[in-house]
């Protein structure tokens, strides 16, 4: 499905960062950068252009190679790496930052890789979350139609029980990111920091 997304012309969710991620991208101490379900990667171009060393994790090949074409198109560098986040182990202790952006995954897969990012951060790392919640189905405005993919700010709590949120809200807001993500949405926003 992602594939047959990303194949279309242009970016699927647009080629500019996600808003919040850019509100926030300062608290992410400089060092190396890890992105979750990157995408076409428009965040981890954004994050390479404020000097972070990224690294964008996606199953979709076709997504990879725009996220290296947009990389290129705005001179930065970007490392890709196509994976399954059932699959992929997030190295613990290493990372600066990592980034999680729309990544809905059935919630066995979520608490797994929550945890396994929560670990993942060395002390002082900075882990930055916004995903839709299940409200967000009243409005139909983006995000998966499939209510166990959605999860809301008590789920993350338990998921990163070890780390301290520094920012942790459900709020509607409008979204504007291509032609998939388009107006009012009911999201959570996590920015949640490893002690060290």
């Amino acid at each position: 499905m992602w594939d047959e997304r990303y194949s279309e012309p242009g970016y699927a969710y647009g080629s500019e960062p996600n808003d919040f991620l850019a509100s926030v991208a300062d608290r992410i101490p400089m060092g190396p950068v890890l992105c979750l379900a990157e995408g076409e990667g428009r965040n981890a171009v954004f994050l390479a252009g404020r000097g972070f060393a990224v690294t964008a994790v996606d199953a979709s090949a076709v997504g990879l190679e725009k996220a290296r074409a947009l990389a290129a198109e705005r001179q930065v560098a970007i490392q890709t790496v196509h994976a399954d986040l059932s699959e992929y182990v997030i190295e613990p202790g290493t990372w600066a930052g990592i980034v999680s952006i729309w990544c809905h995954l059935p919630a066995p897969l979520r608490e797994r890789v929550h945890q396994g990012a929560a670990a993942g951060l060395r002390p002082g790392g900075v882990l930055i979350l916004e995903a839709y919640t299940p409200a967000q189905l009243a409005h139909g405005t983006g995000g998966p139609k499939v209510p166990e993919l959605l999860y809301g700010l008590e789920q993350l709590k338990r998921d990163f029980a070890g780390l301290e949120l520094g920012h942790a809200v459900e709020l509607e807001r409008d979204i504007h990111e291509g032609k998939y993500h388009a107006g009012k949405s009911a999201v959570v926003q996590v920015v949640a920091r490893k002690a060290g």
